[in-house]
């Protein structure tokens, strides 16, 4: 009798704990709490991103105004700054690049940028800087002089280190503004009378020129590269003929160049 009182107890204490484990339940864990707190470390966590951010392009963009006045009034001799080789391998460069105005490099300048895009980048890299940088500089300055600065034309003559970037950023934005003045043919064409000039790519700036709206630009350049005086394929020889052959049925007077490039062509 005794071991079953002790036993019926027993049970009586388990039933009893397990009604008092269905009558208070463990505490539920708050999802809204947790999840305003998760929103609030995103929240904090995105404006100091915002705020560090607009730090550094404020310092940055600073930075990038010492270049340019630094750029102003560089002259040979001065060691160039680290910061404009990281401004060109950034991946949008042009803008980063425009910030250091450069309208107002000086000539030296000018050159040195220039070789260091020839030396360390790829032609499509260096035909952008050529046509937005270099072309309206040099134009610029002998328009202003009436003649072309040491500085510029030994950066024309850097440029034609890499002559497919030549062609497509100074040589056919030259000849296509049709602004084209015969002291800027006579300046450029003697970079190109003086360096070699591969022959694939004036085959191919040839059969360009070949087929663009004419002007007297497109006979003088076409003369030029005559001269270099290769053997051309077929293909470029009949985009030359189909040039001079436009003229036949037409009225209008061709200028002398047009018949000195001509007169080239044939004897050639």
């Amino acid at each position: 009798m005794s071991g079953t009182t002790g036993e019926r107890k027993r049970d009586d204490h388990d039933t009893g704990s397990d009604g008092d484990a269905e009558a208070h339940p463990p505490p539920k864990k708050s999802l809204k709490k947790d999840s305003d707190e998760d929103n609030f470390d995103d929240i904090v966590k995105t404006e100091e991103d915002f705020i560090f951010s607009g730090r550094n392009t404020a310092k940055q963009q600073q930075k990038y105004e010492g270049v340019a006045t630094f750029l102003s009034k560089y002259t040979v001799g001065n060691k160039f700054p680290d910061a404009f080789e990281h401004i060109c391998s950034m991946q949008n460069w042009e803008e980063e690049l425009f910030i250091t105005k450069p309208e107002n490099w000086s000539p030296s300048a000018v050159y040195q940028a220039t070789r260091i895009f020839v030396h360390n980048f790829g032609a499509t890299k260096c035909q952008h800087f050529f046509r937005i940088v270099l072309l309206p500089r040099v134009r610029k300055d002998i328009y202003e002089n009436n003649h072309l600065n040491i500085a510029l034309y030994r950066s024309l003559q850097k440029a034609l280190q890499k002559p497919s970037a030549f062609c497509k950023g100074i040589l056919i934005p030259l000849c296509e503004s049709r602004t084209c003045t015969p002291r800027e043919e006579c300046i450029v064409g003697s970079i190109i009378e003086k360096k070699a000039f591969p022959l694939l790519y004036l085959c191919i700036t040839l059969f360009k020129l070949s087929g663009m709206v004419y002007c007297g630009t497109i006979s003088y350049f076409i003369k030029v590269l005559l001269e270099k005086n290769y053997s051309l394929p077929e293909s470029v020889l009949d985009a030359v003929v189909a040039h001079f052959m436009r003229f036949v049925d037409k009225t209008r007077i061709t200028p002398v160049i047009w018949h000195q490039s001509l007169l080239t062509f044939v004897q050639r």
